[in-house]
């Protein structure tokens, strides 16, 4: 309960400025880029996390696991299963028993999803080409390979 001295304005904590979060700006930073990529994923009736699937898929060099799958795309696996789920209804994927582990699926792009990927990248592509021009190539890769290094930093140890 407040008491006449509090006041809603004062830090309770010392505690950085909010403005300088590092979640606060990377989730800034992930929204300014979507809102360029979402008109295109809703053109093509597809949500950023189904978007997230495909485009892994479509960089593996083989049908994955679901578990490689979660570590590619940082979805949670309930999250993906539901995903999965409405790619295989769709026709985007396949999902095939794991030749070592009769246990385990394996997931591929489907023809489908393939040709899907296909439609998509070009303008996916052209929307990293206005990122680019706007904040300039080499600026680009260099943020992203900082935040690989950064994510890589502060992930948990491999025991």
């Amino acid at each position: 309960m407040a008491t006449s001295t509090d006041s809603p304005t004062s830090p309770t904590a010392a505690i950085r400025s909010f403005d300088k979060s590092l979640p606060m700006a990377l989730l800034r930073t992930r929204e300014a880029a979507m809102q360029h990529f979402r008109p295109l994923l809703a053109e093509h009736d597809l949500t950023e996390q189904q978007w997230r699937v495909l485009r892994a898929l479509n960089a593996a060099s083989e049908p994955i696991d679901v578990g490689a799958l979660v570590d590619a795309t940082s979805l949670l696996a309930p999250s993906l299963t539901r995903i999965l789920a409405k790619l295989e209804d769709d026709g985007a994927i396949t999902r095939t028993t794991h030749p070592d582990d009769q246990r385990r699926s394996v997931i591929a792009l489907s023809p489908t999803g393939v040709r899907l990927v296909a439609k998509v990248a070009p303008q996916s592509e052209a929307t990293y080409a206005m990122i680019e021009k706007s904040f300039g190539t080499r600026r680009l890769q260099s943020l992203i390979a900082e935040l690989h290094e950064l994510a890589e930093a502060l992930s948990p140890e491999e025991s």
